[in-house]
């Protein structure tokens, strides 16, 4: 059986109003957000790779720009997620004429890994299910991965809540993945400074240090 071909969106788009700085450019191990989303989606078995762009973008766009990702912006940025997403799909579809499905991905969400990408890839080629999430916090949300038939839904979004309300709408149907950490969601400065805490915590107990 051939594997799916699974497109990857990354939304890194929003104004980041409430940090005060762009969040896609915040450190983490070294690197930004967005960069390290970015390999991680690289490394993972995703292909290709959609980046969304909005709100600083001139500022952000060389995080990625010598990245094997497909950069694009989206003008309406500040109507919020779901018209990134609609960009994001377009420019999927224009790449690629038989992608299978897509993966989302937010760029503030740093405990993301290729293993959880490959994890949600692998659990589509498996289950055929037409969604399949995270289960953090009580809840269902991205990474998550939609299968070809939910594009139009996709396209037609027009919240700001994004893609969460159409794994609501489907939530039986839905395979879940735990992500306990997808949880930490980075909007203050308060976030930023509390998760780097949780990370520095974190890299002392698996390097001993």
């Amino acid at each position: 059986m051939n594997a799916p071909v699974v497109g990857l969106i990354i939304l890194a788009a929003g104004a980041s109003t409430r940090m005060g700085t762009p969040k896609q450019l915040l450190l983490y191990q070294g690197r930004s957000f967005l960069r390290h989303t970015a390999e991680i989606a690289i490394a993972s078995l995703c292909q290709p790779i959609v980046v969304v762009l909005g709100a600083n973008a001139e500022r952000i766009k060389p995080e990625v720009n010598l990245l094997p990702v497909q950069i694009v912006e989206n003008p309406q940025w500040a109507e919020g997620m779901s018209s990134s997403i609609r960009v994001g799909i377009e420019a999927l579809s224009n790449l690629n004429q038989n992608i299978e499905a897509v993966a989302i991905a937010l760029c503030d969400q740093p405990f993301i890994s290729s293993p959880l990408l490959n994890q949600i890839v692998e659990a589509y080629q498996v289950t055929r299910r037409p969604i399949i999430a995270s289960e953090y916090a009580g809840s269902l949300g991205v990474p998550a991965l939609f299968s070809h038939a939910l594009f139009p839904e996709l396209m037609s979004l027009k919240t700001t809540q994004g893609a969460k309300q159409i794994i609501k709408k489907y939530s039986p149907e839905v395979f879940r993945i735990p992500f306990p950490e997808g949880a930490i969601d980075i909007d203050t400065p308060k976030d930023y400074q509390e998760f780097q805490a949780i990370a520095d915590e974190s890299l002392q107990s698996r390097t001993g240090i």
